[in-house]
């Protein structure tokens, strides 16, 4: 389930990207999947586990709220 693509466009920084994931893994549990970095490039990349899905979808939209209100609006 994808959650967001986010992009922060900025004249005097890079322009950059954070895309939120949620899928179930192999044990049962649901990862938050966190990929970003300048647009164009490999990026960083970081997950984070959780007992269902409901608790995944619950944090990644926190995180989104919080890239929403440092600039990042929503991309292609």
């Amino acid at each position: 389930m994808k959650l967001g693509y986010l992009e922060c466009h900025d004249d005097f920084k890079n322009r950059h990207h954070y895309r939120i994931t949620i899928t179930p893994t192999l044990f049962g549990n649901h990862a938050l999947v966190r990929e970003w970095g300048r647009i164009g490039s490999g990026g960083q990349r970081k997950e984070d586990w959780f007992p269902t899905e409901i608790a995944a979808l619950e944090a990644g939209l926190k995180i989104r709220m919080q890239k929403r209100k440092k600039g990042y609006g929503y991309g292609s």
